[in-house]
């Protein structure tokens, strides 16, 4: 039976690793293997990020037969030593410490000017949600290793003199059965997950290891989204691939300070294999947002008006709407930001202003272009 009484005492704060391991779905979506999937992608980003920076251009996954995975990257390496401004050890505020970590300050030239991370809550969220968590971090002459069980660290930081020049984060955990309900995380997501990565981030390696299925594969893309439209298209389509990019900077409200946007846009026309994804700051959007409004609204407007000025249009003939249009498009978005609004943390759509109105006139722009260069 229910406590009736409701008084001074009956709140209560979750603390330490109890704020991830009893309400897991609050970071990474849900419970269940998607939450599972989106604590691996948290760690994974980190080492994107370090790459895009040009900091490595390879980075190793493994899945070993005991479950656990391994995320490797030869970026600088994650900074664990002791931080006089905040008089703490970093490994602490890194693996111990929600909404803290070093991607705070891209809009005034920080050390990430476009990062998937955003918020500090990634690698220390997936600690908690570990039976168990390793880092070896390999920077300034050093090699340092960290064991954690159940969100809390073991044996404290152990620090040792390397020679050589190599630098790099290497982290290895066992999902946790008592956070997630499933941790048997399908091969399928690793090999898309890590394909899409190597297509949005051009010249950058990601090799996949997995002991239990015994699958080995390799991804790079060195001409990243357009290299993806070519592959898909397979030569068969009614036009060929094009590829455009911008750089602007804008504010989502008058009252708000102006952040910088890159996009580039890959597409062609396929009656045979039509396909649209869309990603920002290297993460995929599933659900779209202010992508796909753009996209829509572009090529709706710039096709709408060559049917118009070419007569194309019969008497009392509909408009061309976008179902039109998607059903012979083949198109990947790729854009950036200093400044993101993501539906949540697990990063499946945004839902900025200014990025749509950015993207959008940059495709009607090019559009135009190649409408007229077509016919």
């Amino acid at each position: 039976m229910a406590k009736h009484t409701y008084d001074n005492e009956s709140i209560s704060a979750l603390k330490g690793a109890d704020r991830v391991r009893l309400r897991p779905a609050v970071i990474f979506g849900s419970d269940n293997i998607e939450g599972c999937q989106h604590s691996f992608f948290e760690i994974l980003s980190n080492s994107i990020d370090e790459a895009r920076e040009g900091f490595g251009d390879t980075i190793h996954v493994r899945r070993f037969s005991d479950g656990s995975l391994e995320v490797e990257d030869f970026g600088r390496g994650i900074p664990v030593d002791y931080n006089q401004n905040e008089q703490r050890y970093n490994w602490e505020l890194v693996y111990c410490e929600l909404y803290a970590g070093g991607k705070y300050n891209n809009m005034a030239g920080g050390d990430y000017e476009y990062s998937l991370g955003l918020n500090g809550l990634g690698a220390c969220a997936t600690q908690y949600a570990s039976a168990w968590f390793d880092v070896t971090v390999i920077r300034d002459g050093y090699q340092y290793d960290l064991h954690f069980e159940k969100g809390e660290n073991v044996g404290g930081l152990e620090k040792k003199s390397v020679k050589g020049r190599r630098t790099g984060t290497r982290q290895r955990w066992l999902p946790d059965r008592e956070v997630f309900t499933d941790i048997n995380i399908p091969v399928e997501y690793f090999m898309s997950t890590l394909k899409r990565q190597a297509v949005v981030n051009a010249g950058v390696t990601f090799t996949f290891d997995d002991e239990l299925t015994d699958t080995h594969e390799r991804y790079h893309y060195p001409e990243g989204i357009m290299g993806y439209v070519k592959e898909l298209d397979a030569g068969k389509g009614i036009s060929e691939p094009v590829y455009f990019e911008g750089e602007g900077s804008g504010r989502d409200r008058e009252d708000r300070d102006d952040y910088k946007v890159k996009v580039a846009v890959a597409f062609c026309f396929n009656n045979e294999h039509t396909r649209t994804e869309y990603y920002h700051n290297s993460s995929y959007l599933e659900y779209g947002g202010s992508p796909d409004r753009a996209v829509r609204s572009a090529f709706t407007s710039v096709l709408d008006r060559l049917c118009k000025e070419r007569g194309k249009y019969k008497a009392n003939e509909k408009k061309i709407v976008y179902s039109d249009v998607e059903d012979s498009l083949l198109l990947v978005t790729n854009s950036f930001s200093t400044r993101t609004s993501y539906e949540n943390q697990t990063k499946k759509a945004i839902n900025n202003r200014f990025i749509q109105s950015f993207t959008s006139e940059l495709i009607r722009q090019n559009l135009q272009i190649w409408a007229i260069e077509q016919f």
